[in-house]
């Protein structure tokens, strides 16, 4: 399971070590993509095709579904891990999480978060629970943790 917060740095040509904790699970080659609220995600192959295949069989005349599937597919791109445990992260992924030097990776379960970690930081500092909005906490009292 992706779980846990790591903190690494890209340098100058868009390249970023992957926490090695997760290598093995991501595997060598994996899918990022643009994610909600000013991140990337990246997703494992498997995790991906189920992904792919669902937002493939939204209806074209679904507006919300075209918009959803150019948010994910149309800014999907394959990443392979180098020799390093390096990955390129391309000048449009770069510039639609606004990634500088310092980076957060955050596993959450069957995904990856990749964050600038200024950005990281102002969306999950110690009052994110606090700035929730009341319908996203009625939500969590649905949960059963």
């Amino acid at each position: 399971m992706l779980t846990g917060e790591y903190n690494h740095t890209m340098d100058a040509k868009g390249r970023v070590t992957i926490p090695a904790r997760f290598r093995e699970e991501l595997g060598a080659s994996f899918t990022v993509t643009r994610g909600f609220e000013g991140c990337l995600t990246a997703y494992p192959a498997e995790r991906w095709a189920r992904i792919r295949k669902n937002l493939e069989s939204l209806s074209l005349t679904n507006t919300a579904g075209r918009k959803l599937s150019r948010l994910f597919l149309g800014n999907a791109i394959e990443c392979e891990v180098d020799q390093m445990g390096r990955i390129l992260i391309p000048n449009p992924l770069r510039n639609a999480a606004d990634l500088k030097k310092d980076i957060v990776f955050t596993g959450l379960g069957d995904r990856v978060e990749i964050w600038d970690k200024e950005a990281w930081d102002a969306v999950n500092g110690k009052d994110a629970l606090e700035n929730m909005t009341p319908e996203e906490l009625s939500k969590l009292e649905e949960l059963e943790l």
